[in-house]
């Protein structure tokens, strides 16, 4: 058991790096330049639209991201086996990083197409709402309720 923790903390923290790698990729490549940073900037049309669009989508996702986590444990998870459960907290913590993803590359994207500050501000509330789903050991033991003393 304590290598399945072990490995489920692993693939959670893989997973994490990669939610934050890969926005920091893309801030690289907006600050290095190119043509398509600004690209769509002159029109208000559009940046009016999709800062509404951005916002609505942050709006929605931080809080589902973080809800539908804990509505799944008290449901789904605490009902089955420890290794049962082991496998559905790894899939759910994933599906609530793939959540909190969608805004931050939304609000990143655009900030880098149409130059909105308000988008900056969505893919930075999205990644600070990341924070509430760090991964590790610890962590898995305290959610599933895993005693080290019951594993060895």
């Amino acid at each position: 058991m304590e290598e399945k923790i072990a490995q489920a903390a692993a693939r959670l923290k893989a997973a994490f790096i990669v939610f934050w790698a890969l926005p920091f990729l893309l801030v690289v490549a907006g600050e290095v330049g190119g043509d398509w940073v600004g690209l769509w900037a002159d029109d208000a049309r559009l940046i009016y639209y999709v800062e509404t669009l951005v916002i609505l989508l942050t709006a929605a996702c931080v809080p589902v991201s973080l809800k539908l986590f804990a509505w799944v444990m008290t449901k789904k998870i605490d009902t089955v086996t420890i290794e049962k459960a082991l496998q559905l907290y790894v899939r759910w913590s994933l599906v609530r990083l793939l959540i909190l993803f969608v805004p931050v590359m939304a609000g990143l994207l655009a900030y880098y197409l149409l130059m909105s500050h308000s988008a900056a501000l969505c893919s930075l509330i999205g990644l600070t709402a990341s924070l509430f789903c760090m991964p590790g050991e610890k962590r898995i033991r305290k959610e599933l309720q895993i005693d080290k003393e019951e594993n060895e």
